[in-house]
């Protein structure tokens, strides 16, 4: 067997290195593809209860960082507190970690995730 490739099936003779147009499974290019998908996949900023921080309070911090309405806040806050937890904001990696950011230096439990 050649180090081309030639005899595998499924190779066409093209060697791994994508040489004339193809590309071998498992390639750059596939891997590229896959992360372009997760790109589209907004992030989440999520709000998780704790034992320490006042609903009142919560809900201040809320209309404060994101600009809610004092309902939109107690509806949030009211979720964490019955859920566990509420999603507060989307978007890009980088608003997110900002948003995370604001709410701990707030005193608050947030992480973020993927959509």
């Amino acid at each position: 067997m050649s180090s081309r490739g030639e005899g595998v099936p499924g190779s066409g003779g093209i060697s791994g290195d994508g040489v004339g147009g193809a590309v071998a499974p498992g390639s750059a290019v596939l891997l590229e593809h896959a992360e372009d998908q997760d790109v589209d996949k907004p992030w989440q900023t999520v709000v998780w209860d704790d034992p320490v921080n006042l609903m009142s309070y919560v809900t201040f911090v809320f209309r404060k960082l994101f600009g809610f309405s004092t309902s939109k806040a107690k509806e949030l806050m009211l979720q964490v507190h019955t859920e566990g937890k509420a999603i507060v904001s989307t978007g890009d990696r980088d608003k997110v970690e900002g948003d995370v950011r604001k709410l701990h230096a707030a005193g608050l439990w947030a992480t973020m995730q993927r959509d």
